[in-house]
Formats: structure tokens, sequence, C-alpha cells
């Protein structure tokens, strides 16, 4: 294969779906840590029962098993939501079909919480809106026993092959253990450049909103662990795969090369998850043969595989705004948030896309953060911490924050669907200025149990 063929496959895949009339469609993803208030692992038996409860109740259907025969999907064929488990039994997650108003959304978030917790508490479990389950001590943190997370449990293990390369955290397991919040929204071809620099150059600022992931055993200052779990693991091995843009796309080539960038790390041959060293993406391509491991059961076996072009399909990356295959950008740099406040990202995303073009000015205006010589990547490792820099004003900072959450809550009222009631949690976190991770190491310090 070509280079040049690779990078016309890439366009089909990437590209071609965000051109022509786009609809205006939200996806919300939200997964929650399953807590056992008796300080012991969470029993799956219990989790088990849940789901076959929740189906029962909700009219879903069993969408997936995992080996063992249990269910580890569920989905609404009405709607399109769907109850999964992320990784592990430990990590709920309520996936919503696409729908155009934020209220029809957040009203089945409420019902299908509600019926959770009420159930869960006969057992004295809970849900809960953290990005770290503070119980994860406790739990048995192992995947789903399926293809898909044995084969990611494994890959994520094998840092210790690339020790010397990069420095990693020692969590290989976090996927089982930490939570996100996802948004996935329609993209338009004509738009996407924007979006995509608009969007990245916010992420330093979207970690005072929404940083919920700490791990105080580990380092009390790290208000968003999440950007460590993943940076600082395999699939950082290529800093391409994860986080922010390194900096502003000029062209859609631009986009289209630095994708060429990414690596791939696994595909499917026989229904069996084959891993191995993460590799970009064209040079698999041009491949005669990789070496790589499966699962055959018992252990994992070495073979070898030979490259063909349908396997784009398992190209998957990791980037704060990544664009995927629908035509959509999914942002995913959030920690899942308090879960009354669960709504609170989507209507900041959602709101800001209609008022990207004032976003843009803004930001490109900016000397708060902006102008210190500083990358946006760089402000952002400085702004997951719990310590501002000395450079930056904190009274002109959170008034920045207050004219973006203003220029969301514009965008939503120009939609005429009262979705800017969601954002209210915001204003009073600029109020505070406190994430909710900031509010809750600050309570815990002030002796409130957890």
């Amino acid at each position: 294969m070509t280079e040049e063929y690779i990078v016309s496959k890439l366009y089909e895949k990437y590209i071609k779906p965000t051109e022509g009339n786009r609809d205006n469609f939200i996806g919300v993803e939200i997964e929650m840590p399953i807590v056992n208030l008796n300080r012991e692992a969470v029993d799956f038996a219990v989790v088990h029962r849940l789901t076959g409860a929740f189906c029962n109740h909700f009219d879903f259907s069993v969408s997936g098993t995992d080996d063992e025969g249990n269910a580890n999907a569920a989905e609404n064929r009405q709607n399109g939501d769907i109850l999964s488990y992320d990784c592990s039994y430990n990590n709920l997650e309520l996936s919503f079909g696409r729908e155009s108003d934020l209220n029809v959304i957040g009203k089945r978030f409420t019902e299908y919480c509600a019926f959770i917790q009420t159930w869960l508490g006969q057992f004295n479990y809970t849900l809960t809106g953290m990005g770290v389950n503070p119980y994860r001590g406790y739990n048995r943190n192992v995947p789903v026993p399926n293809g898909r997370y044995r084969m990611l449990f494994h890959h994520l293990q094998s840092y210790k092959n690339y020790i010397g390369q990069m420095n990693f955290h020692h969590f290989p397991e976090f996927g089982t253990f930490s939570s996100a919040s996802q948004v996935q929204l329609d993209v338009n071809a004509e738009k996407l450049l924007l979006t995509l620099n608009v969007m990245n150059r916010l992420e330093p600022l979207k970690a005072l909103l929404f940083s919920n992931s700490v791990m105080p055993d580990c380092d009390a200052e790290i208000l968003c662990y999440r950007d460590i779990f993943w940076e600082n693991s395999t699939h950082g091995i290529n800093p391409k795969n994860i986080g922010m843009y390194d900096a502003d796309f000029s062209s859609l080539d631009d986009v289209l090369a630095y994708i060429s960038d990414t690596s791939i790390y696994c595909v499917e041959r026989g229904e069996k998850y084959i891993n191995f060293a993460p590799v970009k993406i064209v040079d698999y391509l041009r491949s005669d043969s990789v070496k790589g491991e499966y699962f055959d059961g018992s252990a994992y076996r070495e073979t070898e595989i030979k490259p063909c072009v349908e396997d784009l399909a398992y190209l998957r990356t990791f980037k704060f705004e990544d664009l995927t295959y629908r035509g959509t950008i999914e942002y995913r740099s959030a920690c899942t948030q308090p879960i009354k406040d669960a709504m609170a990202l989507p209507a900041f995303q959602v709101g800001l896309l209609r008022r990207q073009n004032e976003l843009d000015v803004l930001l490109k205006n900016d000397t708060v953060i902006y102008g210190h010589g500083y990358t946006p990547k760089q402000l952002r490792a400085l702004l997951i911490r719990r310590t501002l820099p000395e450079f930056i004003d904190e009274d002109r900072l959170y008034s920045l924050l207050k004219q973006i959450t203003d220029l969301a809550r514009d965008g939503l009222a120009e939609r005429n669907l009262g979705e800017e009631k969601f954002l209210e949690p915001l204003y009073e976190r600029i109020s505070r200025r406190e994430s909710p991770a900031k509010y809750m190491l600050k309570s815990l310090e002030n002796g409130v149990q957890l």
C-alpha cells in the first residue's frame, strides 16, 4: 500500500463523514464508580443482578455478554440508550442515544440513576460521581472477562517492556477504577479546523471547572489524575494518540498528516484480539507482516498477521478532541462529574459550539494564561494542579472563566430549550473558585467524612 492510498482511506474514515449538511445531535456517555459502603470489594454477582433488574424495569435487551455468559451491555431499542460496564464491573456506564435536546437526556439520566441508586441501596452500595473510585483499594480491580478488555488490560500492563522510553505511572489497571464523562457533537467539515483549534486552546481552562479525579495518597496536588493515567501509560508511547494537539491546524491536510502519525496497537483475527507494540498506522499498513500475541484461553501465544486496510477500524486514539468515524468530535478530557451536576459538561460543550467564533477571538486575545511562553498543552499540565502558577492572576482567571461560561449560556439560550439551567453548577464553581476535586480535598482536610 502506498502512503497516498492510506491517507485517502483515512480521509474516507475521518473527513468524509463531516461533509455536507450535518445534524446537530448530541451524544452523552457517563461512567460512574460503584462503591460498596461496607468497605469490601464490590460483589460482581450483585452487579449482574442489577443489570437484570434494570433491563426488566426499563425494557432494555441484553446486547453483550462476557466470556462467562454474564451481561455486560444492554440497550433500549427505542431510544438507543445503553447500560454497560466500562473496563470493569466496578464502573457502570450510561450512554444515551443521540438527541437534540439536553433536557431529554437529563430526564432519562435522572430516572436511570434513581432506580440504580435505590436498587443498590439494599446492599449498602452506591454510585458516585467521582473520577477515581474512592474505594478502589477494597475492590477486585480486574477487567470484564472478554476479548476487548482482556487485550486492553494486557496492553496497559506491557509498560514494563518500554521502561526507559518514557516516565510511566504504576497503575496499569487504572481503567478499572477511573471514570469519565464524554460528549459527542456533530461537526461540519467547514467548521472542523476552527472547532479543533479553539476547543484545544480551551482545555487548560476546562481543567479548572471539571477536574474531579484525585489520588491524595499519591499526589494531593493533582486534581485531574485522569490526564496522567492516559499520558503516562502505554497509550502515551505515541503522544499523538492521547491528550492535546501540539499546535493549531491550518488545513485538512494537516489533520490527515496528524492522524497518519498516530499508532495502532491491536486488531482482531478470527474473533481473537491480537496485541502488538504500538506502530504508526502508515508504517503498519505498509508492513508485510506484524508480530503480536493473543490469548488462547489459558495463556498468551505469539502470532504473525498480515496488515490490511480494513484494520483501520481498530485505529483508536484518545485525544481530548477526538475526530471519529461518525462525523463527530468526541470531547473526552473530563472526569466524571458529581451525579447531580452530570449535565453541566454537555451543556457547556453544546453552548460553546454555538459561540465558538466569539470563543476563538476571546482566547486568541487572552493574556491571563496565554502569552506567557507556555503552550496550551503545558498550561493544561499546570492547571490540573491545586496551586496556580505565580504568573496567573486568580481574579482575572475566574473572570475569564465566567466570560466563557456566559458564552456557553448565550449559545444555549439561542437554542430556546431552557438548557441554560444545567450550567448553574459551573457558576457556583466559579464563585467558590473550586473544581469538584478541589472541593473534595478541602472537605476531607476539614474533617468531612468521605
